[in-house]
């Protein structure tokens, strides 16, 4: 059979199954077509949005059958192609299965589908008088099926971890149209291997994450929230462990904006500067209160020893929700920052949280020596060693692209960390896995690709 005749006969059996009304054109709907990142993909064979895990399970029984590749997509907030068809495949959206199955508090339990916005279920878990802790900036488009399967960090890690760490049970449909329904939901559960953690961080390129059972944790009372000057990274450092240990580690938050990022996401996002005087490096940092009054005596008493300590040079308080949100919209701006200085290369990395300074000063010297035309922001997590990097306006042939890669990702080669802290690898980082892989780890990688999809039709051509 051609291959013409073989996506022809695909296309027969998936409307014969679904519905003719089901299965769109595969130039129906151009959003589907694009990420957050610069990858714009190709036309896919059709678009499929499954109402639910048994119509998935059969569409990708039809796609097995005929070697139909297939990729898998939640809510294009991704920054590196992961969810983006590159031509001719069957696109499936989740977006239709997001459902909130059940709020359990009894259990400490929230039981959703895949297709659920991130912050819907916050916000029903909240109603419910409990917390989601997986927290991003892109809550209010990405779905938690796509957080799954790149198992993404986000502004919560430092208390509460990735993803991975909120992930009790999951349902994955295989390759070959096989439902795993793996859907724990106790904290302890060592009956044999736990499957689940070969999906979290896959990329859809193991198998499609359908619903997820997630840990909830207790609603906060209230938040105390600070913007902070620091003098340099080493400072902050100082900063993060005095707050840690004043606090007995509640500390839910600490992002680290340099001057350059701060500057333009403010002018990007039309937002009041929150000092009258330029600092060097800024630190975002709040603390989940049980007692709001009493918490938040103690979190100000904590800046005041930091203050007089020399470690902070100022520090802004947030004095209401409205305060709080102020200053969170200056980190969360991202978005609108890639919009103003399209096109961007956008870089999420990770090393060791002593070395983030030291790898922060390396990469900026990078940049300014062979591209000093462009625009660097720099940005990130602290408490769990990721850095952001955005480079503005950039060059559009590959031998510019390569070259500004190759600045970032062999400093973070050197410090061993990862060319991907949170986002994934999807197509932009594939050629750079091996500079925080080994050849085993990437050959053991491929032998489970191999035995859980044989025929290559899940995600082709992503992260591996």
């Amino acid at each position: 059979m051609s291959h013409d005749d073989r996506q022809a006969a695909v296309l027969v059996e998936l409307r014969a199954a679904l519905g003719a009304h089901e299965v769109l054109a595969g130039d129906a709907s151009p959003r589907h077509l694009a990420d957050w990142s610069t990858a714009v993909g190709g036309i896919p064979l059709a678009i499929l949005r499954p109402r639910s895990t048994d119509e998935l399970s059969c569409a990708l029984a039809i796609c097995h059958a005929h070697g139909q590749a297939v990729v898998p997509q939640g809510g294009l907030s991704g920054l590196v192609g992961g969810a983006v068809p590159t031509g001719g495949e069957v696109l499936i959206s989740l977006e239709r299965m997001n459902a909130i199955e059940e709020i359990d508090l009894d259990s400490g339990t929230v039981t959703v589908q895949a297709g659920a916005i991130l912050q819907n279920i916050q916000e029903a878990c909240r109603d419910a008088g409990a917390l989601l802790a997986v927290d991003l900036g892109a809550r209010g488009s990405c779905q938690i099926g796509g957080n799954v399967a790149t198992n993404a960090g986000g502004n919560r890690v430092i208390r509460y971890g990735n993803t991975r760490d909120s992930v009790l049970g999951l349902e994955a449909v295989l390759a070959d149209g096989t439902v795993l329904p793996m859907m724990n939901r106790m904290v302890k559960n060592n009956a044999g291997m736990d499957l689940k953690h070969l999906f979290i961080g896959s990329e859809g390129v193991l198998g499609i994450v359908t619903r997820v059972v997630l840990k909830l944790q207790p609603l906060p009372q209230g938040t105390s929230t600070a913007l902070v000057a620091v003098a340099d990274f080493g400072s902050a450092l100082r900063f993060l462990r005095h707050a840690q240990q004043s606090l007995s580690g509640q500390i839910s938050a600490f992002e680290i904006m340099w001057h350059d990022y701060l500057d333009t996401a403010v002018a990007a996002n039309r937002l009041r500067k929150p000092f009258s005087i330029d600092y060097p490096v800024y630190v975002l940092t709040d603390m989940h209160c049980g007692q709001p009054a009493t918490d938040a005596q103690r979190f100000e008493a904590m800046l005041e020893a930091a203050i007089e300590a020399g470690w902070i040079q100022d520090a802004a308080v947030a004095q209401s929700v409205a305060d709080a949100e102020a200053l969170w919209a200056i980190r969360d701006g991202v978005a609108e920052v890639l919009r103003d200085y399209a096109p961007t290369l956008n870089f999420d990395v990770s090393v060791p949280v002593a070395c983030i300074g030291d790898c922060a000063v390396r990469v900026r010297a990078n940049l300014e020596r062979d591209w000093p035309q462009l625009k660097a922001l720099f940005f990130g997590h602290v408490g769990d060693g990721n850095l952001h990097v955005v480079v503005c306006k950039v060059p559009q042939d590959a031998d510019s692209v390569h070259a500004i890669e190759e600045a970032v990702y062999g400093v973070v080669r050197d410090y061993a960390g990862s060319v991907s802290a949170e986002h994934g690898i999807g197509v932009l980082k594939r050629d750079w896995l091996h500079y925080s892989r080994t050849t085993s780890e990437l050959a053991l990688m491929r032998t489970l690709k191999q035995a859980l999809d044989p025929r290559g039709i899940l995600n082709p051509d992503k992260m591996l």
